[in-house]
């Protein structure tokens, strides 16, 4: 990708982001250079740094975007919704979109934690552990009104989490199910295992 002449910092900044995001998802965070970075982005290595100050930072960045677009999003999608199922089936719609349609973002969120320095990791942690109160708060409505049979709700989340960001792993857009099945099956499968009776 070369440089557009005369771009504006912010349009070169997001160039960066977009870049760096493709670099760390194919090649991972370690084997993923600065320099290889600047040549991707068309700049030359000192120019970088009029943007970003490390590597770390850029981890940092596009990690902690990720988890605040998801916090925003599943935000967005439980506003208005009455009732534990309701808001159940919208998370679990929600999540399985947004992981399919964002799968650079999620991989990197997942996989190059291990990366981050440790206040960075404590605050991205922060993030995912806000991410899934929003789905422990649903199960724990659930249960309250006699609705949902949950022994732990915390296993049961992550239970459910676990599943759902799976599709990550083997979804095909071209496939022979396309995604709205696979949200309904998905959402089957999760009414199924917490629903009382």
């Amino acid at each position: 990708m070369s440089r557009t002449a005369g771009s504006s910092g912010p349009k070169t900044l997001a160039a960066i982001r977009e870049a760096g995001l493709d670099l760390i998802y194919r090649h991972g965070y370690e084997a993923m250079s600065l320099r290889g970075l600047a040549t991707e982005v068309g700049l030359q290595p000192g120019s970088l740094y009029n943007h970003i100050k490390t590597k770390q930072e850029l981890l940092f960045v596009l990690i902690h975007d990720h988890m605040t677009a998801l916090l925003e999003r599943v935000d967005a999608a439980l506003e208005g919704l009455d009732g534990p199922q309701a808001r159940l089936e919208a998370f679990t719609a929600f999540h399985l979109s947004y992981h399919i349609e964002r799968k650079r973002e999620v991989f990197i969120g997942s996989s190059e934690i291990r990366s981050l320095e440790p206040e960075n990791r404590a605050t991205i942690v922060a993030l995912r552990q806000a991410y899934e109160n929003r789905l422990c708060a649903i199960l724990e409505a659930g249960a309250a009104q006699g609705l949902f049979a949950i022994g732990d709700v915390r296993v049961t989340a992550y239970a459910i989490l676990a599943m759902l960001t799976g599709i990550c792993t083997w979804y095909e857009p071209k496939g022979r199910i396309g995604q709205q099945e696979l949200i309904d099956i998905h959402t089957r499968l999760v009414l199924d295992g917490v629903r009382r009776g």
